[in-house]
């Protein structure tokens, strides 16, 4: 981080005209344009995994893990403590810490989270039979909705001929499948390609100053 910094302006802080001296400008931002980021000739998809952390991964595929700011910014990670997946140790940790004030005495608040329900589902699946292919539509509803969906099931012909079955069932969620959920939905992010990496740091450091 500390070379990362180091392309920051400096800025000169007075107080009843005495000098107090410059200071680095933190507020400086760099961004990358979505379109670019989106574009597969300048990056690829990268699974993060229990292991890594911004650095490791600036070390393995940019050579240097001060890059580690490059990872974050190409992904719109401003605080990597809560937008970086956690390991499944780390993660249970968390769970019991947030939701221990909830739990029962002598209740952890994973086993807590474990047993109450977070969302609510009414699930409809459409299989087309000809093609044996199945589309899921799930869709968030309250409570009281979800005590009056019926489980059914039925079968339409469509005018084309496809025979497709209906089928309405719910499903909850639980606390802890969702703080599962949500972690795991951290972990695909996009890497921009080693051989563009020097023209963005040139780029970073003309526009940053």
């Amino acid at each position: 981080m500390s070379k990362y910094f180091n392309y920051f302006p400096q800025t000169l802080y007075t107080s009843d005209d005495v000098n107090l001296g410059s200071f680095t400008n933190l507020i400086s931002r760099f961004s990358f344009e979505k379109s670019f980021k989106d574009s597969t000739a300048v990056s690829y998809e990268y699974d993060i995994q229990d292991s890594d952390t911004p650095e490791i991964i600036a070390d393995k595929f940019y050579d240097d893990s001060e890059r580690h700011w490059i990872v974050l910014m190409f992904n719109d990670i401003t605080d990597p403590q809560f937008d970086w997946p956690m390991d499944y140790k780390t993660l249970i940790s968390f769970i019991d810490e947030k939701y221990k004030a909830s739990a029962n005495v002598g209740q952890s608040g994973s086993n807590w989270a474990k047993s109450n329900t977070h969302s609510y589902y009414k699930k409809e699946t459409r299989t087309t039979i000809s093609t044996n292919t199945i589309t899921v539509n799930k869709i968030e509803v309250d409570a009281n909705t979800y005590a009056n969906v019926a489980s059914s099931s039925s079968t339409v012909t469509l005018a084309d001929g496809y025979v497709i079955t209906i089928a309405v069932s719910k499903e909850t969620q639980s606390y802890y499948d969702y703080e599962m959920e949500l972690n795991e939905s951290k972990r695909k992010i996009k890497l921009l390609k080693p051989e563009f990496v020097p023209a963005i740091e040139e780029e970073f450091r003309t526009v940053i100053r």
